[in-house]
């Protein structure tokens, strides 16, 4: 793995691969000039409740006001995004006559903003774009607007893509929304804008990037790119988390964690495992934090994974700068990481019952992410799994 210098992280680069990556300390200054570039004149901001008041939202505006684009700010949504905001958020931006829809956030905001523009130029219900069914059939002169990503946060990954976790209120559960045709036509990776996100935080969304990895790399299928970026994710994330939640003004730190959970979230393209599966509907079901419930429910996965990744172990070990590559070791290293970050040891520790578990099993076992998990489960196998979680913990 290439060990990224402070240096390194101070500068501003442009990448062009998935999409096109704006990456530097600053970066949101650019942005204005970067959006009436593409021709953009009145975007529609859409970000979460939490963050619609922190000071990135207000940089944002002054710097499209800046480049004379006008733009308003929707930011009605839920910590796990309902498919009813989102229905508020496409109404808002025709009734705006918007162009463009910047989402900026954490994960909520970013997924509710993609979800938007699946939706904006159409009248296709949203879930319609399940990422499990067939792509509904668009207008001939169908085009998606103009979508641009900024994560404020160094774990969801999210901002290459566009597909989006939204909970289906009728169902209960999380699933995922997608269009092939529609990509970020910028990704903006501002380190300073992290700087200000508290510990706890900084540390739940770490360890989801750290999730994204570990699971993207365990998936039992052929993607050695996938492979490649998810080592190396792993490797960013491994030397830079503990520096970004002991030192919250880290600027190194917080750059070497958003380089590492894009790459994480671009890894993941290969798939994902049980820790998600019941980590969504976890969400769902009690409006937990992601990031944190990943966190949780990360121990009991990896201990029933064990026997079909310990060829994976190996190189997950080297990439953390692990000088034992055995199973134990490794999942022991992950614990004490845990540990150190604060993470409590059970999901009955952020209000999850454990009566719920045969509901959150059956809603879990139909998860993508669950299908891609190396090693098969049933829904009672699951059950076990989430009351481990649950009531035991770790030991």
């Amino acid at each position: 793995m290439t060990e990224i210098k402070d240096k390194n992280l101070a500068e501003r680069c442009d990448w062009s691969f998935p999409v096109p990556i704006a990456y530097g300390p600053g970066r949101l200054g650019d942005l204005g000039s970067r959006v009436a570039e593409m021709g953009v004149s009145n975007p529609l901001i859409v970000t979460d409740r939490g963050s619609a008041g922190l000071p990135f939202i207000g940089e944002l505006q002054r710097t499209l006001a800046e480049a004379d684009i006008h733009s308003r700010v929707f930011s009605d949504v839920a910590p796990n995004p309902l498919d009813s905001d989102i229905q508020v958020a496409r109404r808002m931006f025709r009734e705006g006559e918007h162009d463009a829809v910047i989402a900026i956030g954490g994960g909520s905001g970013m997924d509710a903003g993609k979800a938007t523009a699946l939706t904006a130029h159409n009248d296709v219900d949203i879930w319609q774009f399940d990422f499990d069914r067939e792509a509904p059939t668009l207008a001939d002169d169908h085009e998606f607007p103009p979508l641009i990503c900024i994560p404020t946060t160094a774990g969801t990954g999210a901002e290459t893509e566009s597909t989006a976790m939204i909970t289906h209120t009728e169902r209960g559960m999380k699933l995922c929304v997608w269009h092939a045709d529609l990509k970020p036509s910028l990704t903006l990776l501002d380190p300073m804008i992290t700087v200000g996100l508290p510990a706890n935080l900084t540390a739940w969304t770490g360890i989801d990037a750290m999730v994204h990895a570990i699971e993207a790399y365990c998936v039992p299928d052929l993607h050695p790119m996938c492979d490649g970026i998810a080592l190396e994710a792993l490797a960013l994330i491994g030397q830079w988390l503990p520096k970004a939640v002991a030192e919250p003004d880290n600027l190194s730190a917080r750059g070497g964690m958003q380089i590492g959970a894009c790459l994480a979230g671009v890894s993941f393209l290969k798939g994902l495992g049980m820790v998600h599966a019941i980590s969504h509907m976890v969400g769902a079901e009690y409006d937990t934090h992601h990031g944190l419930t990943n966190a949780i429910a990360l121990p009991t996965v990896l201990r029933f994974n064990a026997p079909a990744i310990v060829d994976k172990v190996p190189a997950m070990s080297r990439a953390l700068g692990l000088t034992t590559t055995d199973f134990d070791s490794f999942e022991r290293a992950i614990r004490e990481l845990l540990d150190h970050l604060n993470i409590p040891r059970s999901l009955s520790e952020i209000g999850v019952p454990a009566d719920g578990a045969r509901s959150l099993a059956e809603k879990a076992y139909l998860d993508a992410a669950a299908a891609t998990n190396p090693r098969p489960a049933d829904v009672e196998t699951i059950e076990q799994l989430i009351l481990e979680a649950t009531v035991t913990g770790l030991e």
